[in-house]
């Protein structure tokens, strides 16, 4: 389907592709990963012809239709419904032919739409919309009703609806919830075509495809199976060339103790000079050096305090008119890990500033321990940065009292060389922005972190130095994500947002997956509360 051969690309004082090459079948699903910056959404862009090559080539069949997402829908006044049914061009084009078509030719487009299934396909974009959050109600509204955050889904319908035969997707759960990235990964499992994903949800990585496109240093490596199968093989694939590197060192050097001692001798003169040839021909091993993600800085309580930190009892809470979530009856420990689930408008956001303590209930009881320190992250944070802001000056007004030394030190600390910490925030990246922001709000130890979408722009390697923080973090956790991976790892009970209310869900992440989906067909959906208690989940070793 897609071949590379030698790619070249320079931009911007860097080369981003190194005579790069991999060939990618017809139906591969494909992950592609690497670092933030490396160059992945550039590697979209050649091979969607928006960018010229400096050398190589980029092959793809003749007639073969690509497509990706890489920007919201436009607001047209044209309904959701069609607007996803246009993405089929052939069908929309086939329809309009019918329109002005000759007698003796509507039998043969009658004939085509039979053959694509044309009658079929509503109901099949009332299903794709269905599970990316869309009701029955949003088909008929206009596309200038919904905000970008919704136009984005509907690019990606569109783009699953018409099935091209290459399907490029730039991190595309970064604007779903879980519960959409839920079915999301259970869609591309059946995507009849090839299909390149930029993700660092490891989930999506592990279960939606079957190989994983590394770009390192310029270069293109294709590895089967998924993320685990590739972390495994890439860190014995290290492991040998190590191996491999330490024997050659040790032969070069015996080789080079021998010519040292026995070049100018005469009767050794052409063994030595045997050796010298041996020297000239061993080829050199690149030193394998990791790549270091810089920690994340969670710093645990000094104090604990007596629990609870938070009931609810009977509590409503909104913003003036009817309640967002009402009737909740919850408790909040000191070493609580909540992982709170529901979709996108089910009230996630509104109970994360209520227990932030920006929001106040409209009724009912809330107990909460008045000495409480809270530690909250949200997106709309990266958003309200001041562009023209640094770290320096940002850590400058946190810390009015720390030396410069300790402020850079700091910022060292979050991840942030001496070349960043002046840099304007514009000009850091959505990862670096993320990483500065996680760590400010953690930074005066709180008794509780509310976590809201933490991981939208880390790589999949700092979402790990994610986990490992917040697992060593000793204060109580409220976390919101649709990385299902970090969700397991950290959540040890979970709250469901739906029906307007907050409630324990029994059960763990596989169950709710299964909820999800399920709702998602049309079928019968188990109960999404159940009991008074939330089922512990089992965490990995």
């Amino acid at each position: 389907m897609l071949q590379i051969d030698n790619l070249v690309f320079n931009a911007w004082g860097r080369r981003f592709l190194d005579h790069a090459s991999v060939l990618v079948s017809s139906n591969a699903k494909v992950g592609l990963v690497g670092r933030n910056g490396v160059g992945k959404s550039t590697l979209f862009k050649l091979i969607l012809g928006e960018l010229m090559p400096d050398g190589g080539e980029i092959s793809l069949p003749r007639a073969a239709r690509v497509a990706s997402v890489d920007q919201e829908h436009p607001a047209t006044p044209i309904s959701l419904l069609d607007t996803i049914l246009a993405a089929d061009e052939q069908r929309d084009a086939l329809h309009a032919e019918l329109e002005t078509a000759e007698p003796e030719r509507i039998a043969d487009i009658y004939a085509r739409l039979a053959e694509i299934d044309a009658d079929r396909a509503p109901a099949r974009a009332s299903e794709i919309l269905a599970g990316l959050g869309f009701s029955t109600a949003d088909l008929g509204r206009p596309m200038a009703e919904f905000s970008g955050g919704w136009r984005m889904r509907v690019a990606l319908a569109a783009a699953l609806f018409a099935e091209p035969d290459l399907l490029l997707l730039d991190e595309p759960t970064n604007y779903l919830d879980l519960e959409g990235a839920l079915w999301l990964e259970a869609r591309l499992k059946k995507y009849p075509n090839a299909a390149i994903i930029i993700s660092h949800d490891r989930e999506l990585l592990n279960n939606s495809v079957d190989a994983i496109l590394h770009l390192h240093e310029g270069k293109l490596e294709l590895y089967t199976g998924g993320y685990d199968d590739f972390e495994q093989r890439r860190a014995e694939k290290a492991r040998l060339q190590s191996a491999f590197r330490a024997k050659q060192e040790a032969e070069r050097a015996h080789l080079q103790s021998f010519v040292d001692r026995f070049r100018a001798k005469a009767s050794k003169a052409a063994q030595a000079q045997s050796r010298m040839k041996r020297l000239a021909k061993l080829a050199p091993i690149a030193e394998t050096i990791e790549e270091r993600v810089a920690p994340f800085t969670l710093p645990s309580p000094t104090r604990p305090l007596a629990p609870p930190l938070m009931r609810l009892e009977a509590a409503s809470v909104g913003y003036g008119g009817d309640p967002v979530l009402r009737g909740m009856d919850l408790r909040l420990d000191v070493d609580d890990r909540i992982g709170l689930l529901g979709v996108n408008g089910a009230g996630k956001s509104t109970f994360a500033k209520m227990a932030a303590g920006a929001l106040g209930l409209q009724s009912g009881h809330m107990q909460r321990e008045r000495r409480i320190q809270v530690g909250w992250f949200h997106q709309h944070q990266i958003e309200a940065m001041d562009p023209t802001d640094t770290p320096l000056d940002i850590i400058r007004r946190e810390r009015p009292d720390d030396s410069e030394t300790a402020h850079r030190s700091r910022l060292a600390r979050f991840g942030l060389g001496f070349e960043k910490q002046a840099t304007t925030v514009e000009n850091l990246s959505g990862g670096e922005r993320a990483r500065l922001l996680l760590n400010l709000v953690a930074m005066a130890a709180p008794h509780l972190l509310i976590l809201d979408e933490p991981t939208n722009h880390l790589d999949i390697d700092s979402r790990r130095a994610l986990l490992d923080a917040l697992n060593e973090y000793q204060g109580a956790v409220i976390l919101i994500t649709h990385d299902r991976s970090l969700m397991e790892l950290v959540a040890d009970r979970l709250w469901l947002a739906a029906d307007g209310t907050v409630a324990p869900f029994d059960g763990d992440m596989d169950d709710y997956a299964r909820f999800v989906l399920d709702r998602a067909k049309g079928g019968s959906a188990p109960s999404q509360t159940r009991g008074n208690k939330g089922k512990r989940i089992k965490k990995a070793a």
